[in-house]
């Protein structure tokens, strides 16, 4: 697809998003359900994040539930007890073919690395999907994942809870009404990644040992499509592989979703023309380092002036704007550097406000702009996808369309903080001008037997 055709598809799309009441509704796919009935619906991971969509899901039928980890079925059991009588598996391929008939939409739960490869699956097969953050491990899984959503015509949304908030939308609102003036920087931030907390570990060496695979663990499936030499270790699995860029996409593939959603919707902020890593603390090939600066250009976007947004991580943070008068700055959020005013994001890009205080005082006495996006009346991410496949509201926000291009954005940041230095980055061809030997990691190997997706290039 040529830039210039992506960016007017997606103007397209916010338009769709601004008049949501004419979208088109999707009903149920399985045959013969009507649009008030309860959708079947399988979760591809079962335990950990899983919990995220269990809740929303509750109200529906769990037919199936599918996790590499046996002791997973059970994680979630006491607060969502619907959970027990659904079939297990432990390769969501095997359980497409047993009950695929049964199902109606598949919830993926997985670590990144498997996000393409479970969703591919689902979606040639008909089914609704609803993808955990980021999309992609790599931009050409998200290119070929907004292909997918064409064909198959099947209701997609990443799970990202700030997408569905009233927050973001003000603040474009606001923007639009030129309360900011033109935004030439935006930087973002992030606390983590805490090594040594419950989502990171740092190594004592690396790669680590091999350890003996426990027997409730099905480590070959658990891998998937990547190819790797690094062997099974409880560095990996459970919750601690976000870290590690084999499987993650280190902290900011994990905040950059939830913290760079309001940059990156509110200014069009796609097909960066480069991604650069500013700064980063030491750390061994193929780990995520504690402290990163990344920054990205973007070219003119219709009346928008060029762009640059940085992205802060760790004991990284932005200098505070001169007229910051709320206080102590939160620990995670964004910053909108505009030519009149200067606008704040919290980490879940939500509670908009002028960096300003008495900006912001006046801003509100004089009332603010009208509602031009419609809010979102749901359960989140999860509510407004079930919401949309019965027919009983529109497409989500962050359907493929605005996740794809959003999750390039967010891997060429983490492939700048891989391979260190400036990325040239030529969206319109795909690939990486200055540096090409890197073009391996735009579309990474996979293993013999997880191919997705090479049909829809032809």
């Amino acid at each position: 697809m040529k830039s210039t055709n992506r960016r007017t598809f997606l103007k397209r799309s916010t338009a769709a998003v601004a008049a949501s009441s004419t979208l088109p509704n999707f009903f149920i796919g399985k045959a013969g359900a009507a649009p008030n009935s309860k959708l079947n619906i399988a979760h591809v991971g079962a335990g950990g994040i899983a919990k995220m969509a269990y809740g929303p899901s509750k109200n529906e039928n769990t037919v199936a539930l599918c996790d590499i980890d046996e002791t997973k079925f059970g994680e979630h059991a006491k607060n969502f007890p619907h959970l027990e009588k659904a079939k297990k598996f432990s390769d969501f391929r095997e359980m497409l073919d047993k009950v695929g008939d049964d199902i109606d939409a598949v919830c993926i739960n997985t670590p990144d690395h498997t996000h393409f490869a479970a969703t591919m699956e689902a979606m040639q097969r008909g089914k609704h999907v609803f993808t955990q953050k980021p999309l992609t491990h790599n931009i050409w899984q998200a290119r070929t994942l907004q292909k997918a959503k064409e064909k198959y015509g099947v209701v997609t949304v990443m799970g990202n809870q700030g997408h569905t908030y009233d927050g973001i939308r003000s603040l474009r609102e606001w923007y639009e009404a030129d309360t900011l003036g033109q935004v030439r920087e935006v930087h973002c931030w992030s606390p983590g990644p805490s090594y040594g907390s419950r989502y990171f570990r740092m190594p004592d060496q690396f790669p680590p040992p091999a350890m003996e695979v426990p027997s409730h663990i099905d480590w070959d499936l658990w891998v998937g499509p990547v190819e790797t030499d690094l062997p099974y270790n409880d560095l990996f699995h459970p919750l601690t592989w976000r870290g590690y860029y084999d499987f993650g996409s280190g902290i900011l593939g994990d905040w950059f979703p939830h913290i760079g959603d309001g940059p990156v919707w509110i200014l069009d902020l796609y097909d960066p023309i480069s991604a650069e890593l500013v700064s980063q603390t030491d750390v061994p090939e193929g780990v995520a380092a504690r402290a990163s600066v990344v920054k990205w250009e973007f070219e003119k976007r219709d009346t928008k002036e060029p762009c640059t947004m940085y992205w802060h991580n760790g004991t990284n943070r932005p200098e505070t704007p001169k007229d910051w008068g709320w206080g102590e700055v939160p620990n995670a959020g964004s910053f909108f550097i505009g030519d009149t005013k200067t606008a704040f994001l919290d980490n879940r890009s939500n509670n908009p406000r002028l960096t300003s205080k008495e900006d912001m005082i006046a801003f509100k006495e004089a009332g603010f702009p009208a509602e031009k996006y419609p809010r979102v009346k749901a359960d989140g991410p999860i509510g407004e996808w079930i919401q949309a496949i019965k027919g009983e509201g529109p497409e989500p926000g962050a359907n493929f369309d605005y996740a794809a291009p959003f999750a390039e954005t967010t891997c060429l940041g983490v492939m700048a903080m891989r391979a260190g230095g400036k990325i040239e980055w030529d969206a319109k061809k795909m690939k990486i001008t200055n540096r090409p030997e890197l073009n391996s990691l735009v579309k990474e190997p996979v293993r013999k037997g997880w191919e997705y997706g090479e049909d829809l290039w032809s």
